[in-house]
């Protein structure tokens, strides 16, 4: 039987055989780190357009053998270099390779509703491969994982990953975003210490409950005196390596001689002995109970043991989404304690917005940080016009993210610097 083969279809078959040959003489070890930028150049496509044409034209070929063999070496080269999904400037091509009679993605871009902003997958041509096309900001990061058959499931082809409260997800990168180098420990860094779990018994006009916290203390503590104090909501997820990475951060940041060593109160929201039970609904949302309980029963059992300034504007507090807006309460209930108040994509309600804008201004210094792709942006700014009508000192940041820890993984440095710079 003879094969008519079209002469793009020629030139591609000997592009494509090379891959191979690069892809089978790969050494495992000579893969890149997820980590880095560096990628294997394999073929330099000039536009979209032109990904597109060659992925419709192996997709079109009649042959089945022939078509699968293509299709499979097309696909392998693109793992390689980590090219699924495929970006080229703005342009992103969410791809899945097999058999299935749904494919959809869900995500920080439609709210992680499959259903929701037309992210349903159409197959290519005669292939089994899955495509969804759209358009993102060239500095955006976003977690996603893809929806087959009413099944969730991490990308198969993507090794790029981020880790979330509930375990991971694949990670979109488009071209000009930047990893945050200061989440890898620097080579030589000399590392702090986190203790244990300390378990606390709050009173009952305060919370009636035990809490766990843990202490990180900066290297050299011993030696040291008078020290910066950040008190951390979710601070379980702020000190794990894959959500908030903060040792790391902090280690990088003292080394680096960017900040003054610090000491850290990771607070755990999750019931000692039933993590199951997380109780930041209820602390987090205008609990004064909480602030009291903060303020009254745990600063004060930090400054009995460990070497802290006792001066509020050494004192920070730093929470995300909920916690974002306990710390804007804190700062707003007990400023004469805490005076640097950090927030990460805040949930706030209306009243904690109004509460600011109808109280006299504060002792406080502010961050606050949000993302603008479903994220927190609005209400963000409507505090963000209030803090600046009344001048507050506020440093404020946007990013092209969603409401993931690797948005706020990113944003650790920002308020440590801006609160605790080294002289």
């Amino acid at each position: 039987m003879k094969i008519l083969i079209n002469k793009n279809l020629v030139s591609l078959i000997i592009t494509l055989a090379f891959v191979t040959i690069a892809i089978g003489c790969q050494k495992d070890d000579d893969y890149p780190d997820d980590n880095q930028v560096d990628t294997y150049v394999y073929k330099e496509f000039s536009s979209f357009a032109d990904f597109m044409k060659t992925l419709d034209t192996i997709a079109a070929i009649t042959n089945e053998n022939l078509r699968q063999d293509m299709m499979n070496s097309f696909w392998d080269s693109l793992k390689l270099n980590k090219q699924i999904p495929f970006v080229f400037n703005d342009s992103v091509a969410f791809l899945y390779k097999g058999k299935a009679t749904s494919v959809k993605w869900a995500g920080d871009f439609n709210r992680w509703n499959p259903d929701y902003g037309n992210f349903t997958g159409v197959k290519v041509g005669k292939s089994d491969v899955w495509i969804v096309v759209k358009t993102f900001p060239l500095d955006a990061r976003l977690d996603y994982k893809i929806v087959k058959d009413g099944s969730w499931i991490l990308d198969p082809a993507n090794t790029y990953r981020q880790y979330s409260g509930f375990g991971p997800n694949s990670e979109l990168r488009m071209p000009q975003w930047v990893f945050p180098e200061e989440t890898i420990l620097i080579e030589g860094a000399n590392r702090g210490t986190l203790s244990d779990n300390f378990l606390i018994e709050s009173i009952p006009q305060n919370l009636d409950y035990s809490l766990n916290y843990k202490v990180y203390t900066p290297f050299g503590y011993d030696e040291l005196q008078d020290l910066p104090a950040v008190y951390v909501t979710d601070g379980h997820e702020y000190a794990d390596d894959k959500l908030g990475a903060m040792l790391i951060v902090m280690d990088n940041l003292i080394h680096q001689g960017k900040i003054k060593p610090i000491i850290a109160v990771f607070i755990d929201p999750r019931e000692p002995g039933n993590t199951s039970n997380n109780r930041r609904m209820t602390e987090y949302i205008e609990n004064i109970k909480f602030a009291n309980f903060l303020v009254d029963e745990l600063v004060t059992t930090i400054d009995a043991y460990y070497k802290t300034s006792s001066s509020p504007e050494n004192r920070a507090i730093l929470g995300t989404s909920l916690g974002g807006w306990n710390s804007a309460f804190m700062g707003l209930n007990r400023s004469e304690t805490f005076q640097r108040i950090g927030i990460h994509s805040p949930a706030f309600g209306e009243d904690i917005i109004k509460a600011y804008s109808n109280t006299e201004k504060l002792p406080l210094k502010i961050f606050m940080s949000t993302g603008v792709i479903f994220d927190t942006q609005v209400r963000a700014k409507e505090m963000k016009i209030v803090l600046e009508s009344k001048q507050y000192p506020l440093h404020y940041i946007e990013v092209n993210e969603g409401h993931s820890w690797g948005n706020w993984r990113a944003l650790i440095d920002e308020p440590l610097t801006y609160f605790f710079a080294a002289p």
